[in-house]
Formats: structure tokens, sequence, C-alpha cells
């Protein structure tokens, strides 16, 4: 890498460490199925939100609905878990809603990543979303993860 760019980017970084900002996740999308294509798109925010992707088959129809799914993850203070519900249309989230159980400093990061959590999955294909940490929550986006699961399934037989 030229030295410039290694400079910029290092200023880049730098930055965002400073101001310790919250926005949306970086989700990176799956690969798309065509064999010409190695693109990855994301959508990028602070460096406190991070997404990741997977090589799963993305190849998955779902009956257009609203859906409800329920997911759950280990905190340092025990099991909680998050309520999903979403509308389908076209294999695309166009809305999304997350309830949590959460109490003390799981309910505090339940409630910032229910704040940033649409900005995030909202028009984007249900095969594309694998979050892993939204506004700071990194355990909420498991019991998300599982939810979303449920709801491709629930959604595939359904078509």
């Amino acid at each position: 890498m030229e030295p410039s760019k290694t400079k910029l980017i290092g200023i880049i970084a730098i930055a965002l460490i400073a101001t310790g900002g919250t926005g949306a996740a970086i989700l990176l999308n799956r690969q798309s199925e065509s064999p010409n294509s190695s693109e990855t798109s994301s959508t990028t925010g602070s460096n406190s939100n991070t997404g990741t992707s997977s090589n799963a088959d993305t190849s998955g129809a779902y009956k257009d609905g609203d859906y409800t799914a329920s997911g759950s993850y280990r905190t340092p203070g025990g099991i909680e878990s998050v309520d999903v519900s979403l509308t389908l249309a076209g294999n695309a989230i166009t809305d999304v809603e997350v309830a949590g159980s959460g109490s003390g400093d799981s309910a505090r990061y339940q409630s910032m990543f229910r704040e940033k959590i649409a900005d995030i999955v909202v028009g984007k294909n249900i095969d594309e979303i694998d979050v892993s940490r939204v506004s700071g929550s990194s355990l909420t986006s498991t019991g998300f993860n599982e939810a979303i699961e449920t709801i491709r399934q629930e959604a595939e037989s359904a078509a």
C-alpha cells in the first residue's frame, strides 16, 4: 500500500476511535451466488459496530409476511432473550422490532441495540443478515441472529 494511503487510513482510524460514535453496524453482505462475482458490499458506521459474513447458501425463497421469533443469549448475569418481529417482502426485511427481557445492564444494551437495528437491517435481504455488534451490544446480537435464523426457516418452509 502506498505511504499516503496508509497515512490516510491511520488518520481515519484515529478519528473513529477518538469519536467513539455509534452508528449503523458494518454489515457485510454474504457473497452472491454468481461465480463471477467476488464483491461484497457493506454498510459502514463507527468502530463500535461490526458484522460478519457467512458462506451460507443465499438462494432461499421466502414467503412474504409478518414473522416473530425469540432468541436467547448468555450474559454475565444469566440467560437473556429478545423477541424479533419483522416483515418480509420479496426476501427483504421491510420492518423490524425487537423487544427484550433484560434488566440492569442487559436492559441498557438491549435498548441501545433496539435503537439502531432497523437502520442496519431494513431493506436488506434476510439472507444477508448476520449481525455481530450494534451500538456496543455484542451479546444481544447473538439472540437476534438466532431469532433471524428461526424466521428464515419458517418463511422458507411457508414458501
